[in-house]
């Protein structure tokens, strides 16, 4: 326990002096929020970066999921997967809309397509996947059932930053998709996310929105929100937007190293690349199984932690057992039996851009030797 932590992430940090330079600019134009240079350059430059249209920053990644919701006039019922952060179906908690589970794909820990037209009904206004563990969606089977159904849909892509499918960004794909900033992901802006849509008027609507509805300085047009990010928050995130590239690279190499170390050992299952996507190497999820491994998943767990070695039950427990959401049919175990084994199995081992082969060869050896 003397040992140093091996945690499941770091942040991605620029430079000390690179950051102070900015700040001092910051505090000479004394222009701290409110669509700064910053902000502006920003935008610009995530959205070239990540080839979409356009892209609207925001305070955090929460707050774009509300917003996307409330600018495409949501109601009723949204057909969401209980495989992921607790944040995706609270913003439909919040905007006063009922969340319906539908069980996921084990290939990829995803909304499975197959399951989304049993869950439709005369409520049913959307549907809200999320691309798990950066992990693409399969985008094509859920705009079938969408526009086959009149359905709206909102990809939240909290993970799935510069991810791209035939050299496509998946952030294309759907009406509007959500990116997060938060410090723990792939790329930061210490707190922060982002809202891509496909054109201009839904993006001055959005920019409307995330001010508190204010269309100039005398008219306000809709009941928003203040969401906006900061001056600071988008200087941190230019200057680590020209280290992401070397960051997921880092990432690669370690997945390669879990894979090669970890592919004969009995029990442990984890996900490959799949074919013609480019992955960010968010996350690397394992999955136990209890009978072959010989240990049960949180065995495992508290083992690594012992260890010093700190992963990640992400995500367990399904948000469809929180007390919000556990009254809801959808959310029964016996509709989500992929859901709940997945949940049960998972381990996020540590994944980062930081880590040594020092620890690399650590978190592998507490694996492997039982």
């Amino acid at each position: 326990m003397n040992d140093k932590p091996i945690y499941v992430t770091s942040p991605l940090l620029p430079s000390l002096d690179d950051f102070t330079s900015s700040l001092k600019e910051i505090w000479e134009s004394k222009i701290l929020t409110n669509n700064g240079s910053f902000h502006k350059k920003l935008e610009k430059e995530l959205a070239t970066y990540l080839k979409v249209p356009y892209l609207c920053l925001f305070t955090n990644g929460t707050l774009p999921l509300i917003t996307a919701l409330q600018a495409m006039r949501i109601t009723g019922e949204v057909i969401t997967t209980p495989f992921s952060f607790v944040a995706t179906t609270h913003s439909l908690w919040w905007n006063g809309i009922k969340p319906v589970f539908v069980d996921i794909d084990p290939n990829t820990c995803n909304l499975n397509p197959e399951k989304i037209e049993a869950a439709i009904t005369p409520r049913t206004t959307a549907i809200m996947p999320v691309h798990v563990y950066g992990k693409p969606c399969d985008t094509e089977k859920i705009q079938k059932i969408a526009d086959k159904y009149g359905l709206k849909v909102i990809y939240d892509a909290a993970h799935a930053f510069g991810v791209e499918v035939n050299g496509e960004s998946i952030l294309k794909a759907g009406d509007m998709s959500t990116l997060s900033f938060h410090a723990t992901k792939v790329y930061s802006t210490l707190e922060g996310g982002a809202l891509i849509v496909h054109d201009e008027q839904t993006k001055k609507r959005i920019d409307y929105l995330k001010n508190f509805g204010f269309a100039s300085e005398t008219e306000v047009v809709a009941p928003g929100i203040n969401s906006k990010m900061d001056e600071v928050r988008a200087a941190f995130g230019l200057l680590n937007l020209k280290s992401v590239d070397q960051a997921i690279e880092a990432r690669r190499r370690v997945a390669i190293k879990y894979r090669a170390a970890l592919q004969d050992t009995t029990g442990i299952t984890f996900f490959d690349d799949m074919p013609n996507v480019r992955h960010n190497y968010s996350y690397f999820p394992i999955f136990v199984d209890e009978e072959k491994y010989g240990m049960t998943r949180d065995e495992l767990y508290f083992k690594m932690k012992e260890q010093n070695v700190w992963g990640r039950r992400y995500f367990y427990p399904l948000i469809s057992t929180f007390s919000t959401y556990r009254g809801l049919e959808s959310a029964r175990p016996e509709n989500l039996p992929i859901a709940t084994q997945m949940a049960n199995k998972v381990i996020c081992l540590p994944m980062h851009h930081a880590l040594t082969p020092e620890n690399i060869e650590k978190i592998i050896s507490v694996i492997i030797k039982k």
